[in-house]
Formats: structure tokens, sequence, C-alpha cells
């Protein structure tokens, strides 16, 4: 059985607080009060509730360390110790459709580096956790990535980018460039389970595009503690700061890597043309 430490046990607390609040309005979805945030993003009262209830609680544990929140902002406290980063629902769109696919986030940032996660899924009731250079978890199991070292045989994820995201004609040309190298391409709408589902080998890869850093922050803590690999699609270690993302099992983040920089190349040939 893996020995928790204080600081996932503290975070872990906060998420399945806060993920038992998700549940009670999920089965009531159609009475909730929503309100846009912008085009195709969307703001409920069961984000904010939690936001909330996950604040209070990591905040009565460490009351020195600032946050990072998706609804609230940035709330410097305390002695600049860390910050928690925090997504209170991630599939927001998922949970106002009334689909069971969605997950709490939150990060402990120390330093500029992630060192701690969880990503709770209130659905499955399932806890993904890693803290750095003690491995990456799925409850009490500890996860590894895929071991496929094939593309025909990979499954992959994405994000499709919306209305009010650039990035359209961009997109386009990665799908068609890597779907036909591939075994699948899976888009559930939510970052940071696709990045969990890479650590736990379900998915050989995963990448997007302008992501926010409680999208991924936790994700990239866990597919490196898992074995994998995660950069920008050109190969750079910036994807926390630029939320450009491509994480994989390692083998196949080249192959992966160079389709992307395929298909960039075809999109800014069909823009110079348009």
């Amino acid at each position: 059985m893996a020995l928790k430490s204080a600081v996932i046990n503290v975070m872990e607390m906060a998420a399945q607080k806060a993920g038992r609040k998700l549940n009670r309005d999920f089965n009531e979805v159609e009475k909730l009060q929503v309100s846009r945030k912008g085009p195709a993003d969307f703001v409920s009262s069961a984000d904010l509730k939690a936001e909330k209830i996950i604040k209070e609680e990591l905040f009565r544990a460490r009351p020195n360390i600032a946050f990072l929140l998706e609804e609230e902002g940035e709330i410097n406290l305390g002695d600049g110790s860390g910050r928690w980063i925090v997504d209170p629902l991630d599939g927001t769109t998922n949970f106002l459709h009334g689909i069971p696919h969605f997950c709490i986030s939150i990060a402990l940032e120390q330093k500029g580096e992630i060192t701690a996660c969880v990503i709770y899924n209130p659905i499955t009731d399932d806890t993904y956790w890693a803290e750095k250079g003690r491995g990456a978890f799925l409850n009490e199991m500890k996860i590894r990535v895929s071991a496929r070292r094939n593309m025909i045989d990979s499954l992959l994820a994405t994000g499709i980018p919306f209305h009010g995201t650039p990035g359209h004609k961009e997109f386009i040309h990665s799908l068609s460039t890597i779907m036909g190298e591939v075994s699948g391409v899976r888009r559930f709408g939510s970052a940071a389970l696709d990045l969990a589902y890479v650590a736990a080998g379900r998915y050989e890869g995963f990448w997007e595009k302008n992501l926010n850093k409680w999208d991924i922050a936790a994700g990239i803590l866990l597919v490196r503690e898992a074995g994998g690999s995660v950069t920008t699609f050109d190969g750079k270690d910036k994807a926390y700061e630029t939320g450009e993302i491509l994480a994989t099992n390692n083998v196949i983040h080249g192959p992966l890597s160079r389709l992307l920089a395929k298909a960039r190349k075809a999109a800014k040939a069909d823009n110079k043309e348009s």
C-alpha cells in the first residue's frame, strides 16, 4: 500500500469533500444556475461552490500557501513557500450537459516547480496522485505509462478548439496528419483526466494548445512521475508556461512531435494561400 504524505492527504481530503458536492449538483444539473463566462466557456454555481470548499480546506491545513484558482484567480498569502493551483471542475461543459466525465485538479507549486498533485474523479471515486521523486499512483496502486512502442498501436487523446479560441485550422491539419498513423484519437473534454489516463497507460499520448496552468499543472507531474514525457509540440520544456502540451509514454514522443511539426507547417502554408 502506498504511504501518502501529509500534503497529499490534505489535497485528497479537500478534493473528496468538493467532489461530494459536485456529485450532488451533478444529479440536479438541470436546476443549476449557469452564467456565461465567455464563448463556450461556462461557470456554474457548482464550480464556485467546489472552489470555495477546496480553498477553505487547503487554507485551514496550510495557511501560508498562496493560491491560483480558476474562478477567483491569484490569492497571495503567507511566506512565499508555495501556491496551490486549483481547477475545481475540469470538464465543466461535460458536467453541464449531464456527461459523467469531469474531475478536480489540485497541484502544489514550490519555487516554480510542481511538487505534488491530486486529480480526483468524483464519479468513479478515483484519486490519481503523485509527488516529485516518489512515482505516480491511482488510489493505492502505482501506475506507469504504456509500454506500446508503435504509433499504429497507439491510442491518443486531444482537445478540439471551440468557438472563440484560435488554432482551428492547425488542429484540423494535426488531426488529419495523426489519425491515419494511430489506432484512434479520443476527445473527452477534460485535459486533467486525459493526462491522468496517459500516466495510467490508457492513452499513449495527448496533445492540446491554449490550456491554462490549472488545466495541466497536476497532470504534468503525474505523467512525468509515471515515466512519461511532457513538452511543447516541438519538444521544449515549456508546456506549463505556454499551455501547449504534448504528453506521451516517452516512446512515441519523437514521432508524434514530428507529425505535429508537419501539421503546423501545412497549416502555415494553407494560411498563406488563403
